[in-house]
């Protein structure tokens, strides 16, 4: 949907602050989509873990956060990719407005949320990153999808994407750390310290690898011994 068009005084050319306020209103309007659907996949996500808390040997889910993009940092990533600044277009081309992160205690652990969650009858998965196959050039790994659901309103259902990335405890350590570098060196990180991250990946994913092995010896599960399959829906 298109922002309103501002109401301007002719004669002074000044945006009047019933349109600021009409442009703030729908903006909440807008983000307010994504909030509803969030809430759904955190539901469907705590779902699972109460089950496997109650019913199962153990709980894969470790760690769950989730968060709305504000609208400063929307509007920040409108601007760097160059979005156009309607709602229209920052539907179609911005994914992660709304965002959830579920923390797993292993690496077959985030392929088989991903499949538990994406085999329900109202998600559809519209892509796939599988960073835990093929890492970045910088050694990060998480699985990332972007999935909709539907949120039924007053007015009627909509669609809305939600970004869900799965990843260990290994992992979540390193790409925290790894942020908090790139923030304090404001992006420009010295080459030391890039080489330095790139080992530290290669150790969380040499301890992801032994602690599967340690666990698939305790349950005597192939997957948890270290067959680690991606994820069913991964061809989308």
């Amino acid at each position: 949907m298109d922002a309103p068009t501002p109401v301007v005084d002719e004669e002074r050319l000044e945006v009047t602050p019933e349109s600021l306020r009409a442009m703030r209103d729908e903006f909440q309007r807008f983000l307010l989509a994504y909030q509803f659907g969030l809430r759904e996949v955190e539901t469907k996500i705590g779902i699972l873990r109460d089950e496997f808390l109650h019913l199962h040997d153990y709980n894969p889910i470790e760690h769950v956060s989730s968060r709305v993009k504000s609208p400063d940092s929307l509007v920040e990533k409108v601007a760097r990719k160059g979005v156009e600044p309607d709602f229209a277009s920052i539907a179609e081309h911005i994914t992660d407005i709304a965002g959830l992160r579920v923390t797993c205690s292993f690496i077959a652990d985030a392929y088989r949320l991903f499949d538990l969650l994406t085999a329900q009858d109202d998600i559809r998965v519209r892509t796939v990153k599988d960073y835990i196959a093929s890492p970045k050039s910088n050694g990060y790994k998480s699985l990332h999808a972007i999935i909709e659901v539907p949120v039924f309103l007053s007015t009627g259902p909509v669609t809305v994407p939600v970004e869900v990335q799965f990843r260990t405890i290994a992992m979540d350590f390193w790409a925290s750390l790894e942020h908090k570098i790139y923030y304090k060196y404001d992006r420009q990180v010295p080459d030391g310290l890039l080489l330095e991250l790139k080992d530290a990946a290669e150790s969380a994913a040499q301890l992801d690898e032994r602690m599967q092995s340690l666990h698939g010896a305790i349950h005597g599960s192939p997957e948890d011994a270290g067959q680690i399959h991606g994820p069913r829906s991964i061809a989308v």
